[in-house]
């Protein structure tokens, strides 16, 4: 009997909405985006790909409502081409703009809170919101939320133009608390442009720091703080959970199980189909 692989899940937290947008791999050359309402401890299922969405070149609006995404669909027959940058609502994918891209070695992009714009030829969006290139580095999108990187982080070479070739260790504190949240880049950055590799296209370890003790998270494959200190993590096994850290053990506070999904396409309602 074949066991099935667990799906490959990377999150993005809104900056500022208690909403997480949610990266689904799986199975093989199948992408699925949910939204995880933090307030009212649910998940959403929303849009499937037979392609590919890269989430590290990917965003959500700082109100949680607009996923700004880059997928490779190479069945894909409109003018925007088979690799190509795309704006929707969460947790949908239908392409309210977009444009195509020179290939998977684009950056993607994220949004600005003004109107700024890498390429003045792009046209203005209708959302308080600009966009700009994701800069080559690893952990864009955890900098842009709070996470810094460690002072004992191995320096980038200079000639290290993708930023592939280091063991990068980025912290975060926790809000309301005492503890600090590390992850560590285990693995080669640029994995993400090979057909097999993990959704997130980087291989990371999470743990815990707490009272000068380091509590390595083995089981995890995503993890960040919540506003109110929570802990938000995806399993290795393809669970969705929030845990609470006070006391002795780690209370699972909500849950959700992605592992058992099968693609099932399905039109965007008529409100993520329009601005």
């Amino acid at each position: 009997m074949t066991r099935s692989v667990p799906p490959r899940i990377y999150c993005i937290p809104a900056i500022q909405a208690p909403v997480v947008a949610v990266f689904r791999r799986g199975p093989s050359n199948w992408s699925h985006i949910g939204r995880w309402d933090l307030t009212a401890e649910r998940y959403e299922p929303g849009a499937w790909l037979g392609g590919r969405i890269f989430p590290r070149r990917s965003d959500l609006s700082p109100d949680g409502r607009y996923l700004c995404y880059f997928a490779h669909k190479p069945s894909a027959t409109w003018e925007h081409g088979e690799a190509y940058v795309a704006l929707s609502k969460l947790p949908w994918l239908t392409a309210l703009h977009a444009f195509g891209t020179c290939g998977t070695w684009t950056r993607g992009y994220y949004f600005t809170e003004d109107s700024g714009r890498d390429d003045q030829q792009m046209e203005r969006l209708p959302i308080p919101y600009g966009l700009r290139s994701i800069p080559v580095v690893q952990f864009a999108n955890e900098r842009r939320r709070g996470w810094t990187e460690a002072e004992d982080s191995p320096p980038r070479d200079p000639k290290d133009a993708w930023d592939e070739h280091r063991n990068a260790l980025m912290r975060k504190p926790q809000p309301n608390g005492t503890r600090v949240l590390c992850v560590e880049s285990v693995g080669w950055a640029g994995g993400e442009f090979g057909v097999d590799q993990a959704v997130d296209g980087l291989n990371v370890r999470y743990s815990l720091e707490s009272n000068g003790n380091l509590e390595p998270l083995d089981d995890l494959q995503w993890a960040d703080w919540s506003r109110g200190g929570q802990l938000l993590v995806a399993t290795r096994a393809g669970v969705l959970q929030m845990r609470n850290l006070e006391g002795d053990n780690h209370q699972i506070l909500f849950e959700a199980d992605l592992s058992t999904l099968e693609p099932n396409p399905a039109p965007a309602p008529a409100w993520a189909q329009r601005w």
